[in-house]
């Protein structure tokens, strides 16, 4: 419990401040289709015997690289880049894991998650990525911010956008592949969206938007550990619907 506690409590922080860029520029599709896609490379990872987590961070680089790669070469649009590399990822991830006979528990932690199986190994890559990731946005995150709400602007001020944008598309990848270990590949969207939306209904300025964000998701993931550990309930679904009922119980009390 101490090691889920120590993971939740880090990758919440992460994803909240993730999901303020998310919300901001829309991409939310995006970590959809980057979390179903890395299903390939956590299938590859049980094929070859390696650290499905290490192969799957390894496959979520790639199709976020190649996301933006179509964004710029191709006159698709993102709706359609996403889409086909979500539907082409996960059907790799079917092909690969029909390779492997008998049960896979490896596989079915990744597509629910169970933050209560993180091994030390796992825990100690989080703990490094966290603080490399964290740290990153936190230096550059007016650079971010301004990329976010003008394009233009942020060209104008000096920046080169499509590099930044490629950053971030990675950092968003590779935060969302860390989380799958906590909510499984249908759920992790969840912390990167619930949070900042919480925080949207009682937000009257960008600042308090992005702690507000922090705190919730912080509270949403220890109630929710808390909870689906004294009932015995899978920790992922508790942890969802814990912040949906916040997100309800806060839509309500602003309209009382």
């Amino acid at each position: 419990m101490q090691r889920a506690l120590v993971a939740g409590i880090l990758l919440a922080g992460l994803l909240a401040y993730l999901g303020v860029l998310v919300l901001i520029r829309k991409m939310a599709f995006f970590s959809d289709g980057i979390a179903h896609a890395s299903l390939a490379g956590v299938a590859a990872g049980v094929l070859a015997g390696v650290n499905p987590l290490v192969t799957a961070l390894a496959a979520s680089i790639f199709f976020a690289v190649a996301m933006f790669v179509l964004e710029k070469k191709t006159n698709l649009s993102s709706d359609i880049v996403i889409g086909l590399i979500f539907t082409s990822g996960m059907a790799l991830g079917v092909l690969l894991m029909s390779m492997k006979a008998g049960y896979q528990p490896e596989l079915i932690g990744f597509l629910f998650g169970n933050i209560l199986t993180i091994n030390r190994s796992d825990l100690a890559l989080m703990i490094v990525l966290t603080f490399v990731i964290g740290s990153f946005l936190a230096a550059n995150w007016r650079r971010f911010t301004l990329l976010s709400l003008d394009h233009e602007m942020a060209y104008l001020s000096g920046m080169n956008p499509d590099l930044f944008q490629l950053v971030l598309y990675v950092l968003l990848a590779v935060s969302v592949v860390l989380g799958i270990k906590i909510l499984g590949v249908i759920l992790v969207s969840a912390l990167l969206i619930i949070p900042v939306s919480i925080s949207k209904l009682i937000s009257r300025s960008f600042k308090r938007l992005v702690f507000l964000s922090i705190g919730f998701s912080e509270v949403i993931m220890v109630l929710g550990l808390l909870i689906s550990s004294q009932f015995d309930f899978p920790p992922g679904a508790v942890i969802v619907l814990t912040g949906t009922a916040i997100f309800f119980v806060t839509l309500l009390l602003r309209r009382a």
